[in-house]
């Protein structure tokens, strides 16, 4: 069986790791991810919903990572 998927981009995983992981006040996480606070806000809301829509109807998450290079990528 195949479960249904939500993707998370890295921005809203890096939002998720400073506001929640790591505690950070979303002014200083802004400022770290180099996005008004605003921003922030919006990033870190839509990857808060997507979580909890994976945990309450039973989906994978996947961490989208396209345009990332791998160190052995040529």
């Amino acid at each position: 069986m195949d479960l249904e998927e939500i993707s998370l981009n890295l921005d809203e995983l890096e939002a998720l790791r400073l506001a929640d992981y790591e505690g950070q006040y979303h002014e200083t996480a802004a400022r770290e991810m180099k996005v008004s606070r605003a921003t922030f806000g919006r990033i870190v809301k839509e990857a808060r919903r997507k979580v909890a829509e994976a945990l309450i109807r039973g989906k994978a998450l996947r961490i989208e990572t396209d345009g990332i290079r791998k160190k052995d990528a040529k």
